[in-house]
């Protein structure tokens, strides 16, 4: 089976984060996003990892080819932003057989032993949310999605598409992003996958919609940090200590990071070179390289080398910022 992860977006709602790094490298629980993304992966049975590529994408070459080099990896790049279906269709040359599609800004739990036994029928992963305006869902009559609606006005279904999709043979994926594109079928100026899937629908492809136990986004400052909190307390944490300091679990301290006079944790996530000194901190992500000193923070993400002395307050710091009172 062939596993694409998309990840050629800009991340605008991650900035200034994304302003030097794309939106699947930004760190949480210890690790970038499309790392949790790909070693929750690895237990399928995958032919190629794919990649689509845009914005910053050499990063994401450069770290994948380092850290998952032992995988068969190819990578493609989408110059314009024209759409998720766009993207996708950037594979029509090769792409054949089995097909599992990962939007590369959230986690989602599936079952991978179905997926290895390459189900007949495809498969597009839901889960019901109370607000499905914020939301393309999926509407499903005697076990079958017939039709699939982008952030409905209506509540005309509660089960929201979590960016995985399982397509059985990706030739009829393409084929019908093919005729979408050739259609000039677009939302709001792209080529959605939707409007493809939908085209598959109406062709007589059966999918199936399987609700996840587990999703979480990871596009937000927000959101990032509920997934920074949900992975410490499911298995992402570890035990450390610092210097004349309390650790309040569950943290994620790396091993050569320092943490000196403070209090720190739960929820934090402090990265490999970070330095705290007498400061408060909790329910935060501290990135590499990063200098905390006298700050007593919450809900904040630190970015890079940033260097952070004397505030108090609710940050959202950049990579080798220098914020300090005074």
């Amino acid at each position: 089976m062939r596993v694409m992860i998309l990840t050629a977006g800009l991340g605008t709602r991650l900035r200034p984060h994304t302003f030097s790094k794309p939106k699947p490298l930004v760190s949480v629980a210890g690790k970038p996003v499309l790392a949790h993304i790909i070693d929750d992966l690895l237990d399928l049975q995958i032919d190629e990892l794919i990649f689509v590529t845009g914005y910053l994408g050499n990063q994401i070459e450069d770290y994948v080819r380092a850290n998952y080099g032992h995988i068969p990896l190819r990578f493609l790049v989408q110059h314009e932003m024209r759409g998720q279906a766009d993207a996708i269709y950037l594979a029509n040359e090769f792409a054949e057989g089995p097909l599992l599609i990962v939007f590369g800004d959230g986690l989602v739990g599936i079952d991978k032993e179905r997926l290895n036994r390459h189900p007949a029928e495809g498969i597009i992963y839901c889960k019901e949310v109370d607000d499905p305006r914020r939301f393309g869902v999926a509407v499903v009559e005697d076990g079958r999605i017939t039709r699939l609606v982008e952030k409905p006005s209506e509540p005309v279904s509660n089960l929201a598409v979590v960016g995985f999709y399982y397509l059985p043979e990706a030739r009829r994926l393409m084929e019908a992003i093919g005729y979408v594109m050739e259609q000039g079928i677009q939302t709001k100026g792209e080529y959605y996958l939707a409007d493809a899937l939908q085209v598959m629908i109406d062709r007589g492809e059966v999918l199936r919609a399987e609700a996840v136990p587990m999703w979480r986004d990871c596009g937000t400052i927000e959101a990032l940090l509920d997934t920074n909190r949900y992975l410490l307390e499911h298995g992402h944490s570890n035990e450390v200590a610092g210097t004349h300091s309390v650790i309040i679990p569950p943290v994620y301290i790396a091993p050569d990071a320092t943490i000196e006079n403070s209090v720190v944790g739960p929820y934090v996530s402090v990265a490999s070179g970070a330095v705290l000194r007498d400061s408060i901190v909790k329910d935060s992500i501290i990135n590499a390289g990063a200098q905390i000193q006298s700050v007593i923070m919450s809900k904040s993400l630190i970015g890079d080398k940033a260097y952070v002395d004397g505030i108090s307050h609710e940050l959202n710091v950049g990579d080798s910022s220098d914020i300090r009172l005074g």
